[in-house]
């Protein structure tokens, strides 16, 4: 098949319910492509109250690293929360209809002292100390109540991703439900390990690794699709590796798994934070070579913790995935719920592979 030209709906080997269509050639038509607004690149902005020297003009202070002396990343309450621990844990029953009260905690992480400094440009062992504090967070948040059945940690960065602060920061919510995406990766996850006895996402990494594939045609015996080895591969070291989803939804998504199965983010050592930070920082690198500067989310998607856990530590595998801000959906993609990535996948991970 020619890559160059590709129309094709591709089934996502995690929710086999989420389909992406991949259609090459949309990407050429007039206006495809998302505005970049230009991102803040100041180091500081005397008004931002996330800038060393306002720290009276933000909420009470969570977190503070190092715990002593000038900080390098603080966590914070979120001034305007999503959830709160402000009510009770209620929920109502009306009918078929069925409330529950946004009971919960909503913090803020500014991730460095300059206002507008990229991933790319803070040093490995700051990100890794970032790495850390989402972890300690994330412990200390569910350990706080069993009200708190999900911790979300995400990142959205310059406007096109939604962010509305421009000093560099991320954010973490704990929450009263699972949401619905993380609970399809935790259902679908769980039937395929039940019927294989093995965790899915160990088999997407040892397929990136291994799996190479030739597709003919049955009555021509022609060449239909060659899969090599590696095709998806972004970046790949001892501890964990960078993919680019077969069924992307985002033309230059990419997904960072550790490479020995982990089902919570919270069991991550000191060791594997320092691996993560050089390949997230590695990853963003390529991504700004490739697309300049970068306006993106990222989330973490991790086990919760709830009963059936024990369950998911063999069935599920945490994930960070990273997603470039680069067009904006259109009505069909928001009325038929199926994505539309202009871009190649394996064409994308090339031109991600190939720029350093």
């Amino acid at each position: 098949m020619d890559l160059e030209k590709t129309r094709e709906i591709r089934i996502n080997p995690i929710i086999p319910a989420e389909s992406v269509l991949i259609a090459t050639e949309r990407g050429g038509r007039p206006g495809s492509e998302k505005q970049k607004t230009a991102l803040d690149g100041r180091q500081f902005v005397q008004d931002c109250p996330f800038c060393p020297g306002n720290e009276e003009k933000t909420p009470e202070e969570i977190y503070r690293f190092p715990a002593q002396g000038l900080w390098q990343l603080r966590a914070v309450r979120n001034l305007y929360p999503v959830f709160g621990d402000d009510g009770d844990s209620t929920s109502l029953n009306m009918g078929i209809h069925h409330i529950i009260n946004g009971y919960g905690r909503h913090e803020v992480f500014i991730d460095h002292p300059q206002h507008g400094i990229h991933l790319t440009e803070m040093t490995e062992d700051h990100i890794a100390a970032l790495l850390r504090a989402y972890r300690d967070r994330m412990s200390d948040l569910y350990q706080a109540t069993e009200n708190h059945i999900y911790v979300m940690v995400f990142k959205n960065f310059g406007p096109a991703s939604g962010g509305s602060i421009p000093h560099t920061h991320s954010q973490i919510i704990a929450m009263p439900v699972i949401p619905a995406n993380v609970e399809m990766e935790l259902s679908c996850s769980l039937h395929f390990f039940q019927q294989r006895s093995r965790c899915i996402f160990c088999t997407l990494i040892d397929e990136q690794l291994v799996y190479e594939a030739t597709v003919h045609d049955k009555v021509k015996g022609e060449l239909q699709r060659r899969i090599n080895v590696a095709d998806y591969v972004v970046e790949k070291v001892d501890r964990f590796i960078a993919i680019k989803p077969f069924a992307s939804r985002y033309p230059w998504e990419v997904h960072v798994l550790p490479r020995e199965h982990c089902h919570d983010f919270r069991n991550i050592s000191e060791d594997d934070c320092v691996e993560l930070a050089k390949v997230l920082k590695q990853v963003m690198i390529r991504l700004e070579k490739v697309l300049g500067e970068v306006q993106y989310n990222f989330f973490l998607h991790s086990a919760p913790d709830v009963k059936e856990s024990d369950t998911y530590s063999e069935s599920f595998h945490w994930h960070l995935e990273i997603c470039p801000r680069t067009s904006i959906p259109n009505g069909f993609e928001l009325g038929s719920g199926l994505a539309i990535n202009t871009v190649s996948p394996e064409k994308a991970a090339a031109q991600l592979r190939e720029v350093i």
